[in-house]
């Protein structure tokens, strides 16, 4: 994905976004909160987006919320404002470039943003950085499909990706990668199964 499709996507998506993805991708929302929530401590949310997961964590945590859109971004500090989020801190990042120091983060997660930066190697290492040893990071993604139906409908819908604003045919192991990141949970989230749970730690 380039960086200038991914812009333009999300500021055509960012006043939908809500109402297409609310319900869509609410549980690995809802499970990537209450894991967070249970490990108590700081959070970092990488592609916070409209904000749709922040009211599901509990006041217990400390959250900071970045985003590279502006769009979409302002729609969450708005959500922050409404629902008097006071643990939560929004700031305009670029996920590859994270401005905070190292092992400041005891949970980090990356909800349906990874097949959508440029490089997410590159975010991922990123990500490693900035957990603290022990630290999980949490990611829900669609990831390639092997064989079947679904491996065809990720064929025809690439082209259109930088239209769309994300790579249908993105394969896990870009996420598996680093060797400070050890997956301990992978498994399917419902309803169809189309989108997948990882938990990593940092060792």
């Amino acid at each position: 994905m380039k960086a200038a499709a991914v812009t333009a996507s999300y500021k055509r998506w960012a006043p939908v976004y809500d109402s297409v993805f609310g319900k869509l991708l609410h549980e690995g929302r809802n499970r990537a909160a209450a894991h967070a929530t249970a490990r108590g401590g700081d959070v970092l949310e990488v592609g916070v987006g409209t904000g749709l997961a922040l009211p599901l964590y509990g006041p217990g945590v400390k959250i900071t919320g970045i985003d590279f859109s502006a769009e979409m971004l302002a729609r969450a500090e708005s959500k922050v404002a409404e629902r008097g989020l006071k643990n939560v801190t929004l700031r305009q990042m670029d996920a590859q470039a994270l401005d905070f120091p190292d092992a400041c983060f005891d949970t980090v997660s990356a909800m349906h943003v990874l097949s959508v930066v440029p490089d997410p190697e590159r975010a991922l290492s990123e990500i490693a950085r900035v957990c603290r040893p022990g630290a999980h990071v949490l990611i829900t993604n669609h990831f390639a499909a092997e064989k079947g139906a679904l491996k065809v409908a990720e064929r025809l819908i690439q082209p259109l990706q930088h239209h769309l604003g994300w790579q249908a045919d993105f394969p896990i192991a870009r996420v598996l990668g680093d060797p400070r990141l050890r997956m301990i949970e992978r498994r399917p989230l419902p309803p169809l199964g189309v989108m997948t749970w990882l938990v990593l730690e940092r060792v």
